[in-house]
């Protein structure tokens, strides 16, 4: 039987497969075991209460949605004192991805986070940064190094840094966060998007503008975990368009330790499990010992981050 294990960044893992951040929730685990799964990434919370934007959230594209959510949140507090303990239910490792509009904020939430219960924090540095007149801190290698060394310096848990695929050197991003002392790199968020309903000459979007995933973008972020992996020595989680055990592989071959599953959830609420069971075919067929050695020894295995 093939060893479905994983390393990221200190954080043992049974097998490469979660979700995406804020693409599942409490109810997934009435549809399948959440044990199941290599990590359960939760949905990004921010400190204070967030409404998010204006409707419509979300809007069908081709080969993939349009969704411009704007990081509701009920707050730190109540993700602490109503949400965690139910999550506390599962052995599967819990990361939680946190938001903030400045360095010295992420790191106050990340000290806020840092409790029993949690086992690794997913910093989203995609989001605006308001000492950089509201650019993302992943648009810029300087913002990214502050916002990821703030967060280090604040908690002692396994930092995971998702970058914003919206760059132009992505490998530069992902210097930087290793610089500020990431362990482990999530690679990579939605791609900046919009869309027109020509019967309205309205925006599909309430916010005009949003983020595109699913398979449509796949090819985009395949792309750039290659370069992120050539460029630095860290676990690399692919996310962007994974709806198949093939595009999990894919991404694993072009340098992923571990994959993120979101748009294809919405489509099949098991979808995390049926690339699961895939993956563990596909291993199979290969006459691999290890689904970590797709990593080690695919296609660029003199350029990728080697799974301890």
């Amino acid at each position: 039987m093939i060893d479905m294990q994983v390393s990221i960044g200190g954080l043992r893992l049974k097998n490469p497969v979660m979700p995406a951040s804020g693409t599942f929730a409490e109810g997934l685990g009435d549809v399948f075991d959440l044990d199941r799964l290599g990590a359960l990434v939760l949905k990004t919370i921010t400190r204070a209460p967030r409404t998010g934007n204006p409707l419509p959230r979300v809007a069908e594209a081709t080969s993939g949605m349009l969704n411009a959510i704007g990081i509701p949140s009920a707050g730190a507090r109540d993700f602490l004192h109503d949400h965690l303990p139910h999550y506390r239910r599962w052995k599967a490792p819990l990361v939680v991805s946190i938001s903030a509009p400045t360095a010295m904020a992420f790191a106050e939430l990340a000290a806020m986070v840092d409790v029993p219960g949690i086992a690794a924090i997913e910093a989203n540095i995609s989001c605006p940064n308001l000492e950089a007149d509201g650019r993302a801190f992943a648009m810029h290698a300087a913002g990214t190094e502050r916002a990821v060394r703030a967060v280090r310096r604040a908690t002692r848990l396994p930092l995971w840094v998702k970058l914003s695929p919206n760059v132009g050197d992505i490998a530069e991003i992902a210097r930087a966060a290793r610089d500020g002392g990431a362990d482990a790199l999530v690679v990579a968020n939605t791609v900046l998007a919009m869309a027109i309903d020509t019967r309205t000459f309205r925006p599909r979007l309430g916010n005009v503008m949003g983020g595109l995933s699913g398979p449509a973008i796949k090819p985009i972020v395949l792309r750039q975990v290659y370069q992120c992996a050539r460029a630095v020595d860290l676990p690399i989680i692919g996310c962007g368009g994974i709806a198949t055990a093939e595009d999990a592989a894919e991404y694993m071959l072009a340098g992923a330790t571990a994959v993120q599953v979101g748009t294809a959830t919405f489509v099949n609420s098991r979808a995390m499990i049926e690339i699961l069971e895939g993956l563990e075919r596909y291993g199979a067929a290969h006459d691999l010992a290890r689904i970590a050695d797709l990593t080690t020894s695919g296609l660029f295995p003199s350029t990728v981050h080697k799974d301890a």
